[in-house]
């Protein structure tokens, strides 16, 4: 399918609000495109916005701009994104740019004024007192060396929050709500003593996601190994009231998981298998299903490896986990398709894949698979019965001078048997009948290179040549063609192309209408070729010796270069002959 059926496919899912779907083929459409098109990308994330990814709709909307940066409907697209991630600064400076490229323009004035008036009702909110409370120049550093809350200051992630609260204490003041961390902050400065545990925060203590980070550094990441990753929630998801697992548990799972990565490089897969399983069970990270199905893909249970994959899939969907993790279960899926022999369905999921983050090596199994699916269709269509049948049939049709029909036959012999010169060659004769020279010429070419000693795909490629007036490259075939013949030790073809070859000389050389003689010789005279030979001194001393004995031009024409330069010269005129 080309770009725009793609593109049209999608706008149908979009209509019926199937977004997944539709950013499924707008992805095929911008893959398809020759150049970057800016409409698939604003179609793009147009889609991903309504799914409420807004990270997502706004990197395909810089996409889109940088396409075409003059295109106003761009920067509303990336105005409503950095809308939907609650930056709102950024999304009414993308509405005035598309307003400056498009005053009239009715969506970057109603999202301008949605923005202004959002941004208004955030900034009158009170602050819950917290201007005061968190004014000390100091605090940071305060905090950091408090007892209570010295472990905490450890995240930077905290440390951020409580700056931003330092300098908006109003549009901030929700922080306090969804992150009980924060809390016990509050409560230190108010000086409250809380008995609530720091580590039970509702968000993941620095040490477990540093431990996770570093373990996915430290390890390589080859396609069947298991890659350590963490799982994240986009930025547009709420915060989740219940407090995410202990500490404990945690770590228990990375232990566990470590241990696991040990036992798959000494390739004890069942050991390696319950090891993840025990993370899993500890902590819910879909890079623990991904291990795991990679140890069972390399000890070759397939099933148990694809059924790990549409879990690891379901959950990561339930808890939203990062799309970058996801697309590893749909990558590996398409590798162990791939091992079944299951190429079509291993390109569903290699495309799948890409749809969720694109990478070179996915993309390029992808298209290796598409390009063996392919090749193993002509495989499979060959058949040297049938495409004797359709050479007969094509011929009937050439007598018959339906030259069309003879085309379609002599196309099927080649589908049927591809290393038959005969397809080619026959189809170059019925091509050249619908005066598709070109054509012609290239299905010779196949013909040739199938079997190179098939002269007559010389002879049909010389006469295709002679019509589109290509003399000299009408000459190199039929001179390729006699020494080929010669060489066979036949020479039955030889005089056939002899004549072939004089009469591409003649035309050639042939006066154009209106033209007088005088003319003709002074154009000839200019012709590349003629002056080379002209000017090559062994030429001319041949020439000076034919003068004074005009019969030792017969011997110098036993030399083949001779015996060719002197014909041209013959055909030109510039030696006559009685």
């Amino acid at each position: 399918m080309s770009a725009e059926e793609y593109k049209a496919q999608g706008n149908k899912h979009f209509a019926a609000k199937e977004f997944e779907q539709a950013i499924e083929y707008f992805t095929k459409a911008i893959e398809a495109s020759p150049t970057p098109n800016h409409v698939l990308f604003s179609n793009r994330s147009a889609s991903y916005a309504s799914l409420k990814n807004y990270k997502k709709a706004l990197e395909d909307a810089q996409q889109c701009i940088e396409a075409n940066s003059s295109w106003a409907k761009g920067y509303n697209r990336v105005a409503s994104a950095h809308y939907g991630l609650g930056n709102y600064e950024d999304s009414k400076k993308a509405y005035q740019k598309a307003l400056e490229l498009d005053p009239s323009n009715a969506m970057a004035k109603d999202g301008l004024k949605a923005v202004e008036e959002a941004e208004a009702s955030r900034n009158s909110q009170p602050d819950l007192g917290l201007g005061a409370m968190f004014s000390d120049p100091n605090l940071i550093a305060n905090l950091r060396s408090n007892p209570k809350t010295a472990e905490l200051m450890k995240d930077p992630e905290l440390v951020q929050k409580v700056m931003n609260v330092q300098q908006n204490p109003k549009a901030n003041a929700m922080q306090f709500m969804t992150d009980p961390r924060m809390m016990q902050i509050m409560a230190t400065l108010m000086g409250i003593d809380m008995d609530a545990p720091p580590s039970m925060g509702g968000e993941q203590p620095s040490s477990a996601s540093t431990s996770s980070s570093n373990a996915a550094q430290s390890e390589p990441e080859p396609e069947t190994k298991p890659e350590p990753m963490e799982t994240s929630k986009t930025a547009e998801d709420p915060v989740v009231s219940e407090p995410e697992p202990m500490e404990t548990s945690k770590s228990e799972a990375d232990a566990a998981k470590a241990e696991g990565n040990t036992l798959y490089k000494q390739k004890k897969f069942d050991e390696a298998i319950a090891l993840y399983q025990k993370a899993w069970d500890l902590h819910k990270d879909i890079t623990y299903l991904n291990n795991r199905a990679a140890a069972e893909y390399e000890k070759g249970d397939y099933d148990a490896a694809i059924q790990t994959c549409q879990t690891a899939i379901d959950e990561g969907r339930e808890m939203r986990a990062d799309y970058k993790i996801i697309a590893k279960s749909f990558a590996r899926l398409g590798n162990i398709y791939l091992k079944k022999e299951d190429l079509e369905t291993a390109a569903k999921y290699f495309d799948k894949s890409l749809t969720e983050h694109r990478t070179p090596d996915v993309l390029n199994k992808l298209r290796s698979t598409q390009k063996e699916i392919k090749v193993r269709e002509a495989q499979s269509y060959i058949d040297p019965e049938k495409a004797e049948e359709a050479r007969l049939q094509g011929k009937e049709y050439f007598t018959k001078g339906d030259w069309p029909n003879a085309v379609k036959a002599y196309t099927e012999m080649v589908k049927r048997a591809p290393e038959d010169a005969r397809g080619y060659s026959n189809r170059a004769a019925a091509l050249a009948k619908l005066m598709s020279f070109p054509d012609a010429v290239d299905d010779c070419n196949k013909a040739i290179e199938k079997d190179p000693t098939f002269i007559r795909a010389y002879i049909r490629k010389a006469n295709a040549q002679l019509a589109m007036k290509e003399y000299s490259q009408v000459i190199e075939t039929l001179n390729e063609a006699r020494e080929k013949d010669l060489s066979l030790g036949e020479g039955k073809n030889v005089n056939e192309i002899d004549q072939l070859l004089n009469r591409a000389m003649s035309q050639r050389f042939s006066a154009i209408e209106g033209e007088t003689p005088e003319q003709t010789m002074e154009r000839v005279s200019r012709d590349p070729e003629i002056v080379s030979i002209l000017q090559d001194p062994v030429m001319q001393g041949i020439l000076s010796q034919a003068r004074d004995n005009p019969a030792a031009l017969q011997d110098h024409m036993r030399n083949p270069a001779v015996s060719k330069k002197i014909n041209t010269l013959i055909a030109a005129g510039v030696i006559r002959t009685r």
